[in-house]
C-alpha cells in the first residue's frame, strides 16, 4: 500500500494534501474483515470553507473556466495517472469498498477511469457557441448567439456503494464543463476520493480546481447546498437525504443534480426462459451484495408458472454465497458496515412479520467476519409490503405473482421510484413494447446493458432530478447564456 500511504490522514485543498484543521482522523474500516485498515482526515466546516474558497477562487481568476483546450488536456493527463496509479487504486477500493475484485475491472474501477478520455474527447467537438440567426425583433436587426458556459463551483456528495465510479461520473464532465469541484465523499469510503484527488494535484489543473473534503460527520456536506460561493450541487444517495439537499439548495435557488434510490422491477413474461431469466435476476441481486441504486430487487413472475420461477430463483441464489473479495471467482461481497448489514436484516423482519414467506437466506453466513448477509428470497410478496416498495440495499429479492402484461406494467408502475428495470421475454418486440410503458430511467431487455460513458443516468419520480454521464450528463454543469449583437 505504498503507493497511497501519502493519502492517509489527508485532505486535498488548493492543490496540496493537508491534514484537517483540527489535526484529527478518523479509522476506515475493510468491510470484508470488520477491522480498521487505514485513517482518514476528519474535515470539518472549516476545511469545506477552505476547499470552497479555493474552488471559488481559481474559477474566478484564472483560464480553467474559459481555455476547453487546457481543459481537455489536463483531463487527458489525470486519465493517464489513473493509468499509471491502476492497481494500488484498485488494491484500496477492494480494501475500502469490500468491493469484488471483479467488478473494479468493471464498474467499481477501470470503466469509470475510461470516462476521464471520454469527456476529453467530447469537450474537443462540443460547441460551445451557436448561432440563433438574424431577425428583427422590436424592429431592431439583431444576429442571437448561444453560448455555453460552465455553472461554477459544483459541490458533489457521493455514496459509498460505488465510489469510484460515481466520483468520477460528476467530476470528469465538471472538470471538462469548466466547473471547479468540492467533492465531498461518503464518511465509509474517503480514500478512494482522496486518491483520485491526489492523482490531480500532479496535472496542470491549477490548485484549487478539484478539492476533496473527507470526515466522519454524515452531514459534513450540508454546507454545500447553503453556501452562495457554490453554484450547483450534484448528489447521489439515498431519496431521504436527498429531499433534504433540494431544502436546502432552495435558500439560494441553487440547481441540483439527483440521484437516488430504485426498487426496480425485473418482469418475466409468460414466454420467457425461466431459468435464463431467473439466473439473472438472481446473480444481478446478489453482485456487491444488492448495493446498487439500479439493482432490480423485485421480481414480477406470471401466476401460471410462479412456483417453478421461486424455485429456480432459490437454486440460483443459494448458490451465489457471499465470499473474500479479494478472491478473483467471487462477485457478492459483503455489506459496507455493521449499521448497514443491521438495517438489511431488520428489513427481513418485517417481511417475515408482513406475511412474506422467506424461501431462503435471511441471517448471516456464519464462516465469515465481516458484514455479510446471505442471499435472501421472499416469495407470496404483495406491492404493499414494506419489503417491495422501499430501498433495502442488500442482497434481498422479493417475487411477486402477476397476470398478463398489464397487470405486470402496472405493478412495475406503483412504486415511488423509477430508475431502472429489466424484461425478458421470448419475443424481443413485446419485450420492448413492455419496456416503453415502464416509468424508470433505464430499462435492460433480454439482458442489454444500458451502462456507458455516452449514457444518460437518472430516474423518474423519487429516483431523482437530471441524468448523470453522456451529453445529458455533461450539460448538467453548463448554462446557458445568449448574447444579442445588434447589426
Amino acid at each position: 500500500m505504498t503507493d497511497f500511504a501519502c493519502i492517509q490522514g489527508q485532505l486535498v485543498i488548493d492543490g496540496e494534501l493537508r491534514p484537517a484543521q483540527s489535526t484529527k482522523t478518523y479509522p476506515v474500516i475493510n468491510p470484508a474483515t470488520a477491522q480498521p485498515f487505514a485513517d482518514a482526515a476528519d474535515g470539518s466546516d472549516a476545511d469545506l470553507d477552505a476547499a470552497i474558497g479555493a474552488a471559488a477562487t481559481v474559477f474566478d481568476t484564472t483560464e480553467w473556466a474559459t481555455d476547453p483546450a487546457f481543459r481537455s488536456r489536463c483531463l487527458r493527463q489525470l486519465h493517464q495517472l489513473c493509468l499509471d496509479h491502476r492497481e494500488q487504486w484498485r488494491e484500496l477500493t477492494v480494501a475500502e469498498v469490500g468491493a469484488p475484485l471483479a467488478l473494479t475491472y468493471g464498474a467499481q474501477l477501470d470503466d469509470p477511469i475510461e470516462g476521464f478520455a471520454w469527456v476529453a474527447d467530447l469537450v474537443d467537438r462540443y460547441q460551445w457557441e451557436s448561432s440563433l440567426g438574424i431577425a428583427k425583433p422590436f424592429g431592431i436587426q439583431t444576429n442571437r448567439i448561444a453560448r455555453k458556459e460552465p455553472t461554477g463551483v459544483v459541490g458533489a456528495i457521493t455514496p459509498w456503494n460505488f465510489p469510484n465510479q460515481i466520483n468520477i461520473a460528476k467530476v470528469a464532465p465538471a472538470l471538462g464543463a469548466g466547473c471547479t469541484v468540492v467533492l465531498k465523499p461518503a464518511p465509509d469510503t474517503p480514500l478512494t476520493a482522496v486518491f483520485l484527488g491526489w492523482l490531480a494535484s500532479q496535472t496542470d489543473m491549477p490548485p484549487g480546481v478539484l478539492n476533496v473534503v473527507t470526515g466522519s460527520n454524515p452531514v459534513l456536506g450540508a454546507p454545500l447546498a447553503t453556501d452562495e460561493r457554490v453554484g450547483m450541487v450534484s448528489f447521489t444517495g439515498s431519496t431521504s437525504t436527498g429531499r433534504l439537499v433540494m431544502e436546502a439548495a432552495a435558500a439560494s435557488i441553487k440547481p441540483v443534480f439527483l440521484e437516488l434510490g430504485g426498487k426496480s422491477a425485473f418482469i418475466v413474461l409468460d414466454d420467457a426462459d425461466l431459468a435464463g431469466a431467473t439466473g439473472m435476476a438472481g446473480l444481478t441481486v446478489c453482485t456487491h451484495a444488492g448495493q446498487g441504486c439500479a439493482i432490480t430487487t423485485r421480481i414480477l413472475l406470471p401466476r401460471s408458472r410462479y412456483d417453478e420461477g421461486v424455485e429456480l430463483l432459490a437454486a440460483t441464489m443459494t448458490a451465489m454465497g457471499p465470499g473474500e473479495p479479494t478472491d478473483p471467482a467471487i462477485m457478492f461481497g459483503p455489506l459496507i458496515s455493521e449499521r448497514q448489514r443491521q438495517r438489511v436484516l431488520s428489513y427481513v423482519e418485517v417481511g417475515k412479520a408482513e406475511g412474506a414467506r422467506l424461501v431462503t437466506g435471511g441471517g448471516i453466513p456464519p464462516e465469515l467476519p465481516g458484514f455479510y448477509v446471505e442471499p435472501t428470497l421472499f416469495a407470496d410478496v404483495t406491492n404493499d409490503m414494506t419489503i417491495a416498495r422501499d430501498e433495502i440495499f442488500g442482497p434481498v429479492l422479493v417475487a411477486i405473482p402477476y397476470d398478463g402484461d398489464d397487470e405486470a406494467v402496472a405493478i412495475a408502475n406503483d412504486s415511488p421510484y423509477g430508475l431502472s428495470g429489466s424484461v425478458f421475454s421470448a419475443d424481443t418486440e413485446r419485450a420492448v413494447d413492455v419496456a416503453r410503458r415502464i416509468r424508470t430511467g433505464t430499462v435492460s431487455v433480454n439482458g442489454g446493458i444500458w451502462y456507458g460513458h455516452d449514457v444518460p443516468f437518472g430516474g423518474y419520480k423519487q429516483s431523482g432530478i437530471g441524468r448523470e454521464m453522456g451529453l445529458s450528463g455533461f450539460e448538467e454543469y453548463l448554462q446557458t447564456k445568449v448574447i444579442a449583437v445588434a447589426v
